[in-house]
């Protein structure tokens, strides 16, 4: 069976198994705290897409745009996250647990690029030497966009 068979047939039973597993949940633990564990859920997913989704989306489409793949690849824990809370966004519990153990593998696991271009509390005045061609300016979408003032010269 190849794999694109294997993930067609997995995603169809998830909506099966996600209903097995919150039958099983609200039977030993009730309905009512079954539910609000999976509104809790759902809302954690839309504040972590809210919160970290946006700006990495924003991102992706910058560095796809100027056709630059190094800058994903430096930002690919942030995928992990929105991977997250997509997983979270979805009710059910297998994809909550499948989610919580993503957010597990970001905080426990940080990639080594990271740990290289950011700079601790403790080394705040590290500096960075990089090549030109190693970078590129990239937009913030939280800042608001500036107009230049014409000289009055």
């Amino acid at each position: 069976m190849n794999v694109a068979k294997w993930l067609l047939s997995m995603l169809l039973a998830l909506p099966f198994t996600e209903l097995a597993a919150f039958i099983a949940v609200s039977a030993f633990i009730g309905f009512g705290w079954a539910l609000v564990l999976i509104l809790a859920g759902s809302s954690g997913g839309l504040l972590i897409l809210r919160h970290a989704g946006g700006n990495h989306i924003e991102r992706v489409r910058v560095a796809l745009g100027h056709g630059d793949f190094t800058a994903l690849q430096v930002d690919s824990s942030a995928g992990l996250v929105l991977l997250a809370g997509i997983l979270l966004l979805i009710p059910g519990f297998i994809t909550d647990f499948l989610a919580v153990l993503l957010l597990c593998r970001r905080c426990a696991v940080s990639p080594p690029t990271h740990s290289k271009l950011r700079a601790t509390r403790h080394d705040r005045d590290a500096v960075i030497d990089l090549a030109p061609e190693q970078w590129h300016k990239v937009p913030d979408p939280s800042l608001p966009k500036r107009r230049r003032e014409k000289d009055p010269c």
